[in-house]
């Protein structure tokens, strides 16, 4: 069971890694954003960033698509995300090794090809 504070582990063992300040987590390679704590939006209700939940950049519609459908326990999204190549991640879902894995993948989907 992975927890934000292995998202944080992971993604500042990347290279030229970046954390934005934030009430959760926020990660950028190159000035893009690859994986950030879920900022919930709940109708008539103040933003709530969720820190049990990832948001991670996956690169293009079909591989969302493919996380959605194949693994709806850990992946889901939202309208707001609708066109956007990002999935959120229960973190408490998934182990070490697979946050490792989704995490690397983002970075380099992101990275600048110089450093990827």
């Amino acid at each position: 069971m992975a927890d934000a504070d292995d998202v944080r582990r992971l993604a500042l063992a990347l290279p030229h890694v970046v954390e934005i300040d934030s009430a959760g987590f926020d990660f950028r390679v190159g000035n893009k954003g690859f994986v950030w704590s879920y900022p919930e939006r709940l109708p008539g209700q103040p933003r709530v960033i969720r820190t049990d939940v990832a948001v991670l950049y996956v690169g293009d519609e079909a591989e969302k698509q493919a996380l959605l459908l194949g693994e709806p326990d850990k992946f889901f999204t939202t309208p707001a995300y609708d066109g956007l190549p990002l999935v959120m991640l229960r973190l408490a879902t998934v182990d070490v090794p697979r946050l490792t894995e989704l995490i690397g993948d983002a970075w380099h989907m992101r990275a600048p090809s110089d450093l990827s």
